[in-house]
């Protein structure tokens, strides 16, 4: 029954959406659209379950904490109990409505409740949480962590705004450089001579054509500062699980739309990406 009623609600989504179709986003992405979506339609189930199963885990441990000394709190006032019972519920209606926000927010597409207020909230309290429950579960960190990515990018997506190209900061890992190139990019991409031998040519091309911010970090404490220096609207970031994850965690309030990179040689090595996939995610933040 939830799956079809997800199901009507996705279709309805995406009968409005072709009536609004940007230039950029026309027939020769159309694959590219249903993978993105086909893999969403998963990832999302995990995240449902385990952000479920954490606010669960939350709510009962606050239950306990009334319940447990709730003997020994009347020796000290009568209505000490009832004091921290009423706190105790506001708390789990907190917990309760931001994770029905967030769980909301990814079956119809948009943001509902205020749950934009609380994202940043719920994200950083529940994403701990569901890395545990996995855990204990046999679901992968990674696993979890894809899932975030997934999830976090579909939020972005259903606040709807677009941003003028130069503020938006496409943010590379320094392992999509090839380990034998012998120029530094890390402070001045444009000493790539663009050789084809890593996708940076093409992402240098992506930015000369539309006029967006592209830099590369070594770390996190290098994108940070990346950031703060461009002062971007949006991060369209390329990275593995565990650094995208970090990355939208430290970098709120500002939205990042993830992209994971390839690894055919392992991971922080000669990585590859789907320039398709960046193109496409540019035309459907800038304006």
């Amino acid at each position: 029954m939830l799956e079809t009623t997800c199901s009507k609600i996705l279709f309805a989504l995406e009968t409005d959406k072709k009536m609004t179709k940007t230039p950029i986003a026309d027939q020769k992405y159309a694959p590219l659209e249903k993978e993105i979506r086909d893999s969403f339609q998963t990832r999302k189930r995990v995240f449902i379950g385990l952000i479920t199963g954490s606010s669960i885990l939350i709510c009962c441990f606050l239950v306990l904490l009334w319940v447990i000394p709730f003997v020994g709190l009347t020796t000290i006032h009568p209505t000490a109990p009832w004091i921290l019972g009423l706190f105790t519920i506001a708390l789990v209606l907190i917990i309760g409505w931001a994770a029905l926000a967030l769980v909301l927010n990814i079956l119809l597409g948009r943001s509902v409740l205020m749950a934009k207020r609380i994202r940043g909230l719920t994200i950083k309290l529940f994403l701990p949480l569901m890395t545990l429950l996995g855990r204990l579960i046999g679901i992968s960190k990674q696993t979890v962590q894809a899932s975030f990515i997934k999830v976090n990018n579909e939020l972005v997506k259903g606040e709807g705004h677009r941003y003028p190209p130069h503020k938006i900061l496409l943010l590379m890992p320094h392992c999509i450089q090839n380990s034998r190139c012998q120029y530094r990019l890390t402070y001045d991409i444009d000493n790539c001579k663009r050789c084809g031998l890593c996708s940076l040519a093409g992402l240098l091309d992506l930015r000369d054509k539309y006029g967006i911010n592209l830099a590369i970090a070594t770390g996190g404490t290098i994108a940070r500062r990346i950031v703060v220096q461009h002062r971007p609207k949006l991060i369209i970031a390329v990275a593995c699980e565990r650094d995208l994850a970090s990355g939208i965690q430290d970098t709120y309030p500002i939205p990042v739309y993830g992209i994971l990179n390839s690894r055919p040689f392992g991971p922080c090595l000669d990585t590859t990406l789907s320039l398709k996939q960046v193109e496409w995610a540019i035309g459907e933040f800038s304006t």
